[in-house]
């Protein structure tokens, strides 16, 4: 099997996707390169959604070839169109001479650019993202923007979808099913299953330090605190559902903390604490008998969290507008999924949960079994597939030659 060439554009150094570039590197029959198009997360810098500065704090640039783009924008972010502008792009990814170039997101003014100028007949494009429909629009307007994503997927000669919503996205879009590749979306499983047991008793530790009783059980909300992730959907139903020897605890940070720490100020057993860096998140789950995710609209398009709160063995209730619902959640296996936007049915979910302690701990050992499979080797596979598929023909070219 021949070795492939591959470069990879990515807007910038993401903790879920660079120890997947580390395993392709270390793989066989695979050479690649990233080229970032800005440098957030390995340096300091603001983010927008967590309203603070912050530099991830594991190494998010090792083991793999990596190139940085220089960015123009008079703004540099991936909160608007004209936040990645990188003039040069072409000229770089042209130098390293792939034989193939992956792309991780598209709508960007640099994307667009590259994808107008690129001869994609000689260098063919993938394409891995994982958006979904489970809102669907309609109208005039929606009926012209799906037209001319359409148009875009055109440019690919093959796109890897994450999971079963983000393959109806893409079918949605006309893009054929001998196309279409599975690259299950995953986070670094092995750092998470590693750090189990001690995270587990530094959990007990910090379970202290916040004043939670040794005897409740926690429900945990982790992320930003924004509207899209609905944080006070869950408050409201914590305390509709009126559990026994339950707290609930918010870790993060973002818009909607003081009208958070304001609905809570008067009842009990609701916690928060500050924005954890990745270092801490396996603890940061440890603390949970219960993971949850409320999020509501088109834009949680899968919810990384959910396969790092299953790899510590979490059991999970999320909204069915989260991309990850169809695949990772097995009804009264592993969790629940619940309307979005229905506080009474995250109500109520939240009673069937805690209906049976011992089933919701046998959900948790089943969440690690599910989340198993979604792996870097499994997401590798489907790379290569593409790959194969769609450099083929370039290589009995050769081979013909």
């Amino acid at each position: 099997m021949n070795t492939i060439k591959l470069a990879i554009i990515t807007s910038h150094p993401i903790q879920y996707y660079a120890p997947w570039f580390r395993y392709l590197a270390s793989a066989g029959n695979l050479q690649i390169k990233v080229f970032y198009l800005w440098n957030f997360g390995v340096t300091q810098q603001l983010d927008t959604g967590f309203q603070q500065a912050l530099q991830w704090d594991i190494p998010l640039l090792d083991g793999y070839q990596y190139e940085f783009v220089p960015n123009v924008s008079y703004k540099p972010g991936v909160h608007h169109f004209w936040g990645l502008q990188n003039p040069s792009l072409i000229s770089q990814v042209k130098a390293y001479n792939p034989d193939a170039v992956l792309l991780m997101t598209y709508n960007y003014a640099s994307i667009y650019k590259f994808l107008w100028k690129w001869n994609s007949s000689e260098i063919p494009l993938l394409f891995r993202g994982d958006s979904h429909r489970l809102l669907q629009p309609t109208g005039m307007k929606a009926w012209a923007r799906q037209q001319f994503i359409t148009q875009i997927y055109r440019r690919f000669a093959a796109c890897l979808y994450v999971g079963k919503a983000n393959y109806g996205y893409f079918q949605y879009h006309g893009v054929p099913s001998n196309h279409l590749f599975f690259s299950p979306h995953a986070v670094d499983n092995d750092r998470f299953f590693t750090q189990a047991e001690s995270a587990k008793h530094q959990a007990t530790i910090w379970k202290q330090e916040l004043g939670v009783p040794s005897d409740h059980a926690v429900i945990l909300f982790a992320g930003k605190f924004e509207s899209k992730k609905r944080p006070l959907d869950l408050l409201q139903a914590f305390l509709t559902a009126n559990l026994s020897q339950v707290s609930l605890l918010f870790v993060g940070a973002g818009s909607l903390e003081a009208d958070l720490k304001t609905a809570a100020a008067h009842h009990a057993n609701i916690y928060f604490a500050p924005f954890q860096n990745q270092s801490l998140m396996p603890r940061t789950y440890a603390i949970a008998d219960l993971v949850v995710l409320p999020s509501y609209g088109a834009s949680e398009t899968w919810g990384l969290a959910i396969n790092e709160a299953m790899c510590l063995s979490r059991p999970v209730i999320v909204s069915s507008h989260v991309g990850c619902a169809q695949d990772l959640i097995h009804h009264k296996h592993n969790g629940l999924v619940f309307p979005a936007g229905n506080v009474s049915a995250l109500a109520s979910s939240l009673q069937e949960a805690f209906s049976d302690r011992q089933r919701l701990y046998r959900w948790g050992e089943e969440s690690q079994k599910i989340v198993s499979q979604y792996s870097y080797a499994n997401a590798s596979k489907g790379l290569r597939q593409a790959l194969d598929y769609v450099c083929r023909p370039k290589q009995e070219e050769v081979t013909a030659k």
